[in-house]
């Protein structure tokens, strides 16, 4: 015990000693509070052993004491202590507060009590009335150190979080404590603690006779002056307390009582009218939280003065656009991008809110609103409103949106005072007419009118939908607002749809006609459009269709239409009929205006934001509506042969409004699958080629838009069963003999959408698919004769190619086997493994990704799947090392490596295609083993390196050297780049086969260990090879692996690769076929100089490294290299300046001529490059 005791006096004169540094006294603390907590020592035995700390005389001693308790006590804070011990700690602490020569230690004490959970011994109610008269008695914080303050502010807010009811009782005299001790305080962290402080203070005293309430303008006094929060500190100070907290702790202090409203609102209006952005910012912010705080009968009062500030940031707010292009005419949050505009607004929509009309009545009566609307009549089209104007229609627009949207007694007065006078300018009346039959009188003719109409309306729709949550439908019908929307809605939609015209345009009939739409309905062509928008706000004829103002405008005229058309479930104050005929305008427009595509998206959009909201509510009667005319018209311009729509413009829409519901996306899909298969018979059996184009397009469109949507609504595999075994019956009944680029393309695209359709498949539907395309298989005389190795590949000689039909059924074949789940069965698997050998043989890439796909998924001998008749992976693999020898002639010698019955075959001699075949075809089935992990991959990638290496570095057999070795890698070059580049095939991602959408079984970290094997095998081989094109061969090779394998794991590798990356850039980059492998190592490099962890590499070879870089400044074979080497000199100017100091003449040299470079980017970034580096000189 004596060892021990010594142990722990020993640390506590290390924390007193100050001389030791603060990790030592760390240390110690730690180490006795470790002591505490195991039983070694307790708590009295320690304040007995350091009484002479906690009573001596000397000021610094009993100082260092007091804290090392305290600091103790912090570390004990999930120590159970009995009551006894919580309670003597607490009067000791609570009456050393008035020894302000060592408050420190006190006052951490108190902290760590005070902060202490009741479960494991918390400080009694009376006790902290003690501990907080004590704090009031003897501390002057204002006279303390920063540290010590922030202790003070921290022990003050922690009690008044715990301990309301107990401090209570103090009344005024904690009060005026507080007041005492936050007055002047500036520091940012104690600041903080204040406002918290305020804020939980006003809490505990609510009472209007209180003391809070009694020196409210005092504590306002004190909280006002900080008011706006500026951040004085240094950027490079390390400050956590940011401006935007404290201004946020301000705000809530402020808006923490009513007390404080006679005295806050005063000052932020004043601070509002100040010329500071930040200032009026804070004001609408503070304003906001105090309305929403205060309540509606206390803000109430400050109604007229609170709009009048408003009124002047809103109407005339500075920083106006200076092109009237630059307006958002269509935007309700069009100012958005002004921080002040955004809070007033806010500010707004709150106390409109309030259920109070002291503001409303306020905005209503306003004089500036009112002539606003009156000078509508005067200024009709848009080039007669003056600029100035433009800025305060837009804010007067906004203001009426968020009155109309606040409640439904503020909507109806907006209706009745501003509406109706604005729909009388637009010549809008109560009559009901047929809102599609062209008048020439009824077209909009006044701008600023029909803006203004559709923010309210729209306004109103919104205040519909928030209302359907609290409120009956029966009430919102007898709402004036929506009895006028009612009355008015067929004449509104008239001037719309008349404005969307000129005269004449009334009597061209559209071919659209055929579907249904009459003659006197809305037609007209594309150019039509644009006359009828000139003709809604007189716009000037130097704005052409492509302005930013054209569009917006266009997109106000179909708001108008969208908005009514959108109004929810039984709140819908427009007919049926008129909701069809809004629709029909639409669609019309959509057929009437392909020519001019901006117009046609924003159209589309419309029909996209009716058909989803329509979903969204589930109202049956519009869905039926918007089916019938939308959906199923549009489609059936996929079938009829009138449509002067070009066929992209049809899918555009199609797609747009296949996002609309479970049920147009069923009934588009139907439509679409027939009409895909209706073209195939036409191409494949009648032999007509006309459509093959828009059969491509079709196809391409249903891969990449309808099939995605269908597997994420689910639901839909009977419909894309369907629509595969009839692809690929009329892929059977096809007579195409002929090898055109526009049928290759065709092939693809068949291809990408049965792929993508099987992967979808459970394997009850992948089993039937596969049966059809085989029985397809086995009808052809080409495919298997016989499942015999030797006959199979009788007569493949080097140039044959397959026949175009044979090449489309296997290509079809190897696209279902490609997509199948791994424990889907594939009927006769070893005649389909021979006949995608040999088609490998011929060049036939796919046949290769699906034998790699075989022996990724495929299963082992002696696992519990399948039958013993089963096909498995080990008899695909002799195969194709058989293969591999078979594939030999007689002038090719061959090199056996590796133990087993066939061993390794690798292909040693002259430049052959049937090998280069082959080397693709290993590549992918190495690809598939290397995913699943299977051991095999190591003698395939053997295969690739002996291919690689021309045989002199791996063959058991000696070589001989001589000047004909050159000539030997030249004859063996078409076969080393195919060896190279097969290394890409296995590292790299494919999005045509093997990868999780096709089922693939995927490995962790794959990648990472063929890496780590190869590269020291390839760097080794660098150093033993004496052929230069062996040498750039291999570099290739190392280039694809580094570049595809994942960052983190080459980064760990950089020591040794960045000489060799260095070196690989300077070799490749001399052939203009490497230009991709280049610019993919450059990427690689540029990652290692903007690693923190790479510092140490890039210091020790910048001089390599900027040579280098240099060097490919000027590469003219790709853009992206040349800008991303000046990038990369540009980062290097961060290294150290004795170390690259030397090379900046080199690189001045480089840059400078690329600064006239051909493309913009480079000659930017050479600009950049060409500073730092002349910095540097």
């Amino acid at each position: 015990m004596a060892k021990s005791s010594s142990e722990w006096i020993a640390h506590i004169e290390s924390f007193v000693d100050s001389t030791r540094s603060p990790i030592q006294q760390a240390v110690s603390v730690n180490a006795v509070a470790n002591l505490l907590m195991h039983g070694v020592l307790t708590l009295e035995q320690l304040v007995r052993d350091m009484e002479m700390y906690l009573t001596t005389s000397d000021n610094v001693l009993r100082s260092r004491g007091t804290l090392f308790l305290g600091q103790v006590l912090t570390c004990l804070a999930t120590m159970p202590l009995d009551a006894a011990t919580v309670h003597t700690l607490t009067v000791f602490f609570s009456e050393r507060l008035s020894d302000w020569r060592g408050i420190r230690g006190p006052l951490v004490g108190c902290l760590a009590l005070i902060r202490r959970k009741f479960k494991v011994g918390r400080v009694t109610g009376d006790d902290a009335h003690e501990l907080i008269d004590s704090y009031l008695r003897n501390l002057e914080v204002q006279t303390l150190g920063h540290h010590d303050r922030k202790l003070c502010f921290e022990l003050l807010e922690c009690l008044l979080d715990c301990y309301p009811e107990d401090i209570a009782e103090l009344g005024d005299h904690l009060v005026y404590g507080v007041c005492q001790a936050i007055e002047g305080e500036k520091d940012p962290h104690c600041l903080m603690h204040i406002f918290r402080i305020v804020k939980v203070l006003a809490g505990i005293f609510p009472d209007p006779d209180g003391p809070v309430a009694n020196v409210a303008e005092e504590i306002f006094d004190t909280l006002g002056c900080y008011f706006p929060i500026h951040n004085t500190h240094p950027k490079g100070e390390d400050v956590d307390v940011s401006r935007e907290k404290l201004s946020t702790a301000l705000m809530m202090a402020f808006s923490s009582t009513p007390f404080f409203k006679p005295f806050a609102i005063p000052l932020l209006l004043e601070k509002l009218d100040s010329s500071l952005p930040l200032a009026k910012v804070d004001s609408l912010k503070y304003l906001s939280c105090c309305a929403t705080m205060y309540g509606p009968k206390l803000l109430g009062k400050h109604a007229e003065a609170i709009w009048a500030s408003l009124k002047s940031t809103i109407l005339y707010s500075a920083g106006q656009p200076a092109s009237p292009s630059t307006f958002d005419w269509t935007d309700s949050m069009s100012f958005q991008g002004n921080e002040i505009m955004k809070e007033a607004f806010s500010l707004l929509q709150i106390v409109t809110s309030q259920p109070d009309n002291a503001f409303l009545d306020s905005i209503i009566q306003d004089t500036e609103i009112n002539n606003t609307v009156n000078q509508i009549q005067d200024l009709g089209n848009y080039d007669d409103i003056p600029q100035q104007n433009k800025h305060k229609l837009l804010a007067v627009g906004r203001v009426l949106s968020i009155l109309a949207k606040a409640s439904l007694t503020s909507c109806n007065r907006v209706f009745e005072i501003f509406l109706v006078r604005l729909l009388d300018v637009l010549g809008v009346s109560q009559t009901v007419v047929d809102p599609v039959v062209f008048d020439e009188s009824s077209k909009v003719r006044n701008f600023g009118a029909l803006y203004l109409s559709i923010q309210i309306i729209t306004a109103s729709r919104d205040l519909a939908l928030a209302s359907m949550e609290f409120a009956p439908c029966s009430n919102l019908q007898d709402c004036t607002w929506f009895r006028m929307v009612n009355n008015y809605s067929s004449s509104f939609v008239k001037v719309l749809s008349s404005s969307m015209m000129r005269s004449g345009d009334e009597k061209h009939l559209h071919p659209s006609s055929s579907i249904g739409v009459n003659d006197n309905r809305l037609t007209c062509n594309s150019m039509a459009f644009i006359y009828k928008i000139h003709a809604i706000v007189g716009l000037s004829k130097q704005y052409s269709e492509d302005t930013p103002l054209h569009r917006c405008v266009m997109i106000l005229i179909l708001k108008g239409l969208e908005v009514l058309a959108t109004f929810p479930g039984c709140s819908l104050p427009i007919s049926k009929s008129i909701f069809e005929s809004i629709l029909m305008i639409l669609v019309d427009a959509v057929t009437t205006n392909f020519a001019v595509m901006s117009l046609l998206t924003v159209v589309l959009k419309s029909l996209v934001h009716i058909g989803s909201f329509v979903d969204c509510h589930s109202d049956k009667e519009k869905s039926s509506c918007y089916l019938d005319t939308v959906v199923r018209k549009i489609l059936l311009f996929l079938s009829t042969n009138r449509c002067s729509m070009p066929l992209s413009v049809v899918l555009k829409a199609i797609v747009g409004i296949s996002t609309t519901g479970l049920t147009s996306t069923a009934i588009i899909t139907q439509a679409m699958e027939k009409s895909i298969v209706k073209k195939l018979s036409v191409v494949f059996v009648a032999e007509d080629n006309n459509l093959t184009g828009d059969l491509i397009q079709l196809l391409e469109c249903y891969s990449s838009n309808l099939l995605p949507r269908m597997h994420e609504l689910g639901g839909f595999e009977e419909e894309t069963f369907r629509f595969a075994s009839d692809v690929c019956e009329q892929i059977k009944k096809s007579a195409i003999v002929e090898s055109s680029n526009k049928n290759k393309e065709l092939l693809t695209v068949i291809l990408v959408a049965l792929k993508l359709a099987v992967a979808n498949f459970s394997r009850e539907k992948q089993r039937p698919i596969v049966e059809k395309v085989f029985m397809m298989f086995s009808l052809r005389e080409s495919f298997l004769r016989s499942p015999s190795v030797p006959s199979q590949f009788e007569g493949y000689l080097v140039g044959d190619t397959l026949a175009y039909k044979d090449n489309w059924i296997i290509s079809i074949f190897a696209a279902i086997v490609i997509a199948l789940d791994p424990k889907t069965s594939i009927s006769d698997t070893n005649a389909v493994v021979m006949t995608f050998m040999g088609a490998v043989l011929k060049g036939h890439v796919l046949a290769a990704q699906a034998l790699g796909s075989m022996v990724n998924k495929m299963h082992l001998k002696g696992t519990e799947l399948g039958s013993a008749s089963d096909f498995y992976l080990e008899d695909i693999l002799d195969i194709v090392f058989k293969v591999t020898l078979w594939s030999l002639r007689d002038d090719v010698s061959l090199s056996c490596h590796g133990n087993g019955e066939h061993g390794v075959m690798c292909l040693i001699g002259t430049e052959s295609v049937l090998q280069v075949n082959w080397i693709l075809g290993l590549a992918w089935i190495g690809k598939g083993l290397l995913m699943r992990g299977h051991e095999k991959v190591n003698d395939i990638t053997l295969i690739l390196l002996q291919c690689l290496l021309s045989n002199s570095e791996v063959s058991d057999s000696p070589q001989q050297s001589g000047p004909s070795d050159d000539g030997n890698v030249q004859r063996m070059l078409p076969l080393m780049r195919s060896a190279a580049d097969a290394f890409h095939t296995l590292m790299s991602d494919s999005e045509d086969c093997l990868n999780k959408r096709f089922h693939a079984t995927v490995r962790p970290l794959y990648k990472q260990r063929l890496f780590s094997t190869l590269t020291s095998i390839l760097l080794t081989s660098l150093t033993r090879s004496q052929s230069s094109m062996t040498r750039c061969m291999v570099y290739r090779a190392l280039g694809h692996i580094i570049s595809d394998t994942p960052l983190a794991a080459v980064l760990g590798e950089m020591k040794k690769l960045v000489r060799v990356i260095l070196d690989a850039l300077s070799v490749l980059a001399e052939d203009i076929l490497n230009k991709d492998i280049v610019y993919s190592l450059l990427l690689v490099l540029s990652a290692v100089l903007t690693d923190k962890n790479g510092h140490e590499v890039i210091e020790e070879n910048a001089p390599f490294i900027v040579n280098c870089l240099c060097q490919l400044v000027p590469y003219r074979h790709k853009m992206l290299v040349r800008e991303t080497a000046i990038q990369c000199l540009i980062t290097m100017t961060g290294v150290t300046h004795a170390r690259i100091y030397p090379m900046s003449a080199q690189v001045l040299k480089a840059v400078s001529k690329v600064l006239d470079d051909p493309k913009r980017a480079v000659r930017q970034e050479a600009v950049r490059c060409w500073h730092a580096w002349r910095s540097i000189a």
